[in-house]
């Protein structure tokens, strides 16, 4: 299995059927390419992973990454938001898969990181170092905010970082992550997702007013990409 690969599904929401391979990704992290220091690291998240009960995995996932949306692994969620670039750039990405022979399922969205390292993992290592570095904005700030919130999947991203560039260096965005709101805490998600009023007349909102804003929803039923 490779790095990428191993980093992908880690990522990814761990469904119930992972624990059944945790020998094979530790010892794709024992034979990780990477300095000791950081073998060690990978290690031990997988140990820790494999430690955790199955139910509990999965809620400190989605604790992290499905509420909110400055943890979203959709790539395009931080790059486009809900703006009509979204969608072309979602056209755009699948047709590059395909022209690569990958098919996705119906209900894959093709900006999902676990599934855009899955795909890389199988290009050239100097195609998939060009992907990463084009979206190591993002994924550098992932594991800033990640690290912000003392969360493990922060080494992840974090590797991510230095495959794309050989080096790490996150000061500047950890500087940010430390001074944004938090958008994961329930005061946040209830004024967030509450529903304004219906008002006609005089006191119906001009139309200035901020766009209706979405749940993302959750991205526990994407599927691996298959070629």
């Amino acid at each position: 299995m490779s790095l990428l690969k191993l980093i992908g599904v880690l990522l990814d929401y761990p469904q119930d059927a992972l624990w059944e391979h945790g020998e094979e990704l530790l010892e794709a992290a024992g034979n990780a390419d990477l300095p000791a220091p950081r073998r060690a690291a990978l290690v031990g998240f997988v140990n820790d992973l494999m430690a955790m009960d199955p139910l509990e995995a999965q809620d400190r996932w989605l604790s992290l990454f499905d509420r909110g949306r400055t943890m979203s692994l959709l790539l395009f969620e931080h790059i486009h938001g809900e703006s009509r670039d979204r969608g072309q750039a979602m056209v755009d990405l699948i047709s590059n898969y395909r022209k690569n022979g990958f098919e996705l399922d119906a209900r894959e969205l093709p900006d999902y990181l676990p599934l855009v390292l899955e795909y890389l993992s199988l290009q050239p290592q100097s195609e998939a170092r060009d992907w990463l570095q084009h979206v190591s904005h993002i994924v550098g700030l992932l594991a800033a905010r990640a690290g912000e919130r003392g969360s493990p999947y922060a080494l992840l991203m974090e590797l991510l970082v230095e495959i794309a560039h050989g080096k790490l260096d996150l000061g500047p965005l950890r500087q940010r992550a430390s001074e944004e709101p938090r958008d994961d805490t329930p005061e946040f998600m209830d004024r967030l997702w509450e529903e304004e009023a219906v008002r006609f007349g005089a006191e119906a909102p001009d139309e200035n007013c901020s766009p209706p804003t979405r749940r993302p929803a959750s991205t526990a039923a994407i599927r691996q990409v298959t070629r």
